[in-house]
Order: C-alpha cells, then sequence, then structure tokens
C-alpha cells in the first residue's frame, strides 16, 4: 500500500510539474514551431495561434493580454486535450506564416479538431474576451430535443442539421459532434436520442437530415438525408458546409472584415428593414440562376446600416432595393432591380466584372464625357462605377501591421 502510495504521490507531482512548466513558468502560451505544430493541433480540440513579430507595436501590445488569457483559460480546462493558446513568431518561422496565409500582424488564427481551416479570431482583444470566446467554442455545439413539439416548432433560419441518434455512446454521434464543433457558426444543429427517435430513422441506424431555408420556396436543397459514411470527418464536414452554408449571406460590421478577406468580389442587394420581400426575391434568383457560381460572394445588406456606401453609389434608402458589386477597388450599380428576373442578367453583369467589360466600359464613358462625343448609345444602360467603400472594412492600419501586397483590379 506504501508503494502504491508513493507512485500516486509521485503521478501527481508529475502532473503538476508538467502543468507548472506550461503554465507557471515563463509563459502560459505555448511557443509554436513548424516542427511541434502538428502535434499540437493533432492532439488537442481547441487551438488558438497568435502570429506575430517582435517589432509590430500592435503585437506587443496583444501580447500581456494573450498570455493572461492563456493562463485564465488554463486554470478553466486544465484537463489535457482541450485546449492550447499558442504563439508563432513570423520572423522565425515565415513557413508557417506562409501556411496560415498570414497577411498581417498580430492574427490569431483558429484550429478545431486538428483542422486547419482560414477562420481567426476578431473580436475584441481583452482578457475577458478571449476567455469568454474559448468558452463558447469549448461548449455543446448540438442542442438535445426532448420531444417532437420541439423538433416540429424549431426556428430553421437559414438552415438546421438534425441527428436521429441510439445513443450518445456511439462513434457516429461521436463525429457528430466535432463536425459540428466545426460549423458552429456557419450552421445549426440539433439531436434527439433512444425511442425518441426510433420511428424517425431506420431500425438500428442513425440517422442525419438537413431542413433549409423556408422562405426559398422548391429549393432543392430545403431537405436533404446524409447518405454518407456518419465516421468520416471529411465526408460529413463536406456535406455539411455544402448543404448548409447560405449562398446568401447577410454582411454586417462583425463579419465584414471577415468576409472580405475571403477576397472574392461582393454581390451586395441593399434592402429596406421595413421591406424584406426583396430579400427572398434575391435569393430566389441566385438559386435559380446562379447556385454554382462562386467567383463572387452573394450578400444582403441592410440599407440605413451600410447608408455610406448607398450614397457613393449615388443612391439614398428611399431608392431601395439596389444591386452593386465591390471588387474592392470600385462598385458598379446594376441597372435595375427588377432585371433579377430576366435569365442572365445577373450572371452578364458578374461575367462583365471579370471579363473586364464593366471597368472598360466605365472610361469608355468617361473618355467619351472628356471628348464630349457621343459615341455612347443613349439608349444603352451602362455600369455605373465608383470608388469602392467596402474596402474601407477590410483589416485596419489601426488595429495591425498589415503586410505590403498589392491587387490588381479585376
Amino acid at each position: 500500500m506504501k508503494v502504491v502510495g508513493s507512485l500516486h504521490i509521485l503521478y501527481s507531482l508529475a502532473i503538476l510539474v508538467s502543468l507548472h512548466s506550461l503554465v507557471a513558468g515563463n509563459s502560459s502560451v505555448v511557443a509554436v514551431t513548424h516542427e511541434n505544430l502538428q502535434g499540437i493541433i493533432d492532439s488537442n480540440e481547441l487551438v488558438l495561434l497568435s502570429f506575430y513579430t517582435d517589432w509590430c507595436r500592435f503585437s506587443q501590445i496583444l501580447q500581456p493580454i494573450f498570455e493572461e488569457a492563456a493562463a485564465k483559460v488554463i486554470q478553466k480546462f486544465p484537463e489535457n486535450g482541450r485546449v492550447i493558446l499558442g504563439k508563432v513568431n513570423c520572423d522565425t518561422e515565415d513557413i508557417l506564416a506562409d501556411q496560415f496565409d498570414i497577411l498581417k500582424y498580430p492574427t490569431i488564427k483558429i484550429v478545431r479538431n486538428g483542422l486547419i481551416g482560414n477562420q481567426e479570431y476578431r473580436g475584441q482583444r481583452s482578457v475577458e474576451a478571449l476567455f469568454q470566446f474559448v468558452e463558447k467554442e469549448l461548449s455543446d455545439p448540438i442542442k438535445e430535443f426532448h420531444n417532437i413539439d420541439d423538433l416540429k416548432n424549431v426556428d430553421v433560419g437559414y438552415g438546421i442539421v438534425i441527428g436521429y441518434f441510439i445513443s450518445k455512446d456511439h462513434a457516429e454521434y461521436d463525429n457528430y459532434r466535432r463536425v459540428a464543433s466545426l460549423l458552429r457558426n456557419d450552421c445549426r444543429f440539433l439531436v434527439g436520442f433512444g425511442d425518441l427517435t426510433k420511428d424517425l430513422r431506420p431500425p438500428g441506424k442513425n440517422a442525419l437530415i438537413f431542413r433549409g431555408d423556408p422562405s426559398i420556396p422548391n429549393h432543392k436543397n430545403q431537405y436533404s438525408e446524409y447518405l454518407g459514411n456518419m465516421t468520416s470527418f471529411k465526408e460529413l464536414t463536406f456535406w455539411i458546409d455544402k448543404t448548409c452554408v447560405p449562398l446568401v449571406r447577410e454582411v454586417t460590421f462583425d463579419n465584414a472584415e471577415e468576409l472580405s478577406e475571403e477576397g472574392l468580389p461582393f454581390v451586395l442587394l441593399f434592402y429596406n428593414k421595413d421591406d424584406l420581400s426583396p430579400i427572398q426575391e434575391f435569393k430566389n434568383a441566385i438559386q435559380s440562376q446562379m447556385e454554382n457560381e462562386t467567383r463572387v460572394i452573394f450578400l444582403t445588406a441592410e440599407g440605413e446600416v451600410f447608408k455610406h456606401p448607398l450614397f457613393h453609389l449615388g443612391k439614398s434608402p428611399s431608392d431601395l432595393p439596389v444591386i452593386a458589386i465591390d471588387s474592392f477597388m470600385h462598385m458598379y450599380l446594376f441597372p435595375r432591380f427588377q432585371d433579377i428576373y430576366d435569365p442572365g442578367a445577373l450572371k452578364k453583369f458578374i461575367d462583365d466584372l471579370f471579363s473586364g467589360a464593366l471597368h472598360y466600359n466605365y472610361h469608355v464613358a468617361q473618355q467619351a464625357k472628356e471628348d464630349l462625343e457621343s459615341i455612347i448609345d443613349p439608349t444603352e444602360d451602362l455600369p455605373v462605377v465608383h470608388e469602392s467603400k467596402f474596402k474601407d472594412l477590410k483589416p485596419s492600419k489601426h488595429r495591425y501591421t498589415l503586410v505590403n501586397r498589392t491587387r490588381d483590379e479585376l
């Protein structure tokens, strides 16, 4: 008994020493290099990586905040495999900086369940905000329903994935939870267990279904069932991402920076908050005509919130609805909202952006105006062009040290 007790004490001390070296030593934040990165992300549910340089003043401001947040996180989640806050010195780890496509310092990247994506932490840079973010990320992303009425009355929103499982003690449910954790910001997740779901799934098997945005009539993805391997993280992630992430999203000041960093032009519907019918009409047109369009991001924008870009388009809230493209160099006005009902009109508008026709026609019109020559057919609706205003919502030089990079006009 004494030997066993001694071993138990030694084992406990070893754990305390290990935690002490990680937390109470020089830093609560783990230094991440190209040599230890894979082991860290493979062995932790959540990893936050702060990419910094010693010469960046914003990095220096963030460092003590990130350290204090890491200590608080480790105190709340001390168990192995839950969460690590790490730092990457981009001056010495240029390979990792390139791998994560770091264009500004400091950038906090989020790695969930070993999957390296493009998502970043863009919230307030305070100890409490970082801590609350980690708490939310480690919370259960799936809401359990306990009776069928809950299921019938659920608010579908843009889309919801519903799981019917025999029990929680199942590898397929573990995988569902991992994927839900990864995509918690893109979709909503429900689950039911046991006898409650036996009539909603095949005998002895689990099932997953997707219920889509009810405002899009007869859309093929309004209801679908997952037919793939439920233990395949990759297959399930692909299915949920494809079916659940809406083709048309809402832009806000909170997500504009993230959307802009996807690097794709915005196709924007500016709408009046007191008349939401154009939103549904816009969605229907995109879904029916341009479901496979991947060169742009389709967005809706509340006109009163984004009246500054409207003003620079020569429009006001009284002119809504208005459709425009922002290429992050210029904004081009779609002639008439009603033209979305003309099959091919919106597609041609986007094609003309990428062919250069919108920009070319703008210069032709400008030259004609300067030469006082009417070389433009007065009956033709030329694209209206203005300086981009959504570029102002890209990462700010007052928050980051930006890496110099020029971007050609499309």
